[in-house]
């Protein structure tokens, strides 16, 4: 896990990251900090253990740190976070030692953490989709009333 934690001490992240904080230190609703970071990356990485699907537990860590990175720039520019996300990813990547073959599946994973139509795939996306929703804690939220996701889309029960 040496390169996740290289990206744990990259400038890009560590900037990226103290500025989503600042960005978003009065919202009431999920925030988009490390713990939401390092929540979806072990809720993936379990899935991937009771499904065998073998995806190698850095990639997971890689991509589940760094697919909300871009967040800021969809507060400040109107870039959707996923682009941004993707953007900021491929330099860290790159800097930490990543393979061709593994960034693209690590920032393809991040450009489709939102679409719906990741949800049933088998591999990284579909781990990094699926956790990034399961993450949420809707059930035990303070703000869950005031929050525009639907009904459905809230984690109102905890699974196993």
């Amino acid at each position: 896990m040496e390169r996740v934690n290289q990206i744990c001490r990259h400038p890009l992240w560590t900037e990226s990251v103290d500025k989503i904080r600042e960005l978003e230190r009065d919202r009431i609703f999920c925030k988009h900090d490390v713990a939401h970071c390092l929540d979806v990356a072990r809720i993936a990485y379990i899935e991937n253990l009771e499904r065998g699907l073998e995806i190698p537990k850095e990639r997971i860590y890689a991509a589940a740190l760094l697919h909300d990175i871009g967040r800021h720039l969809q507060y400040l520019e109107g870039l959707p976070h996923d682009r941004g996300s993707a953007m900021v990813a491929e330099t860290i990547l790159v800097d930490c030692g990543f393979s061709q073959d593994e960034r693209e599946e690590i920032l393809s994973a991040i450009l489709q953490h939102r679409t719906q139509e990741t949800k049933t795939k088998e591999d990284l996306a579909g781990l990094l989709y699926r956790a990034d929703k399961a993450s949420r804690s809707c059930l035990f939220c303070q703000a869950q009333k005031a929050c525009n996701w639907s009904q459905e889309k809230k984690n109102l029960t905890l699974k196993g």
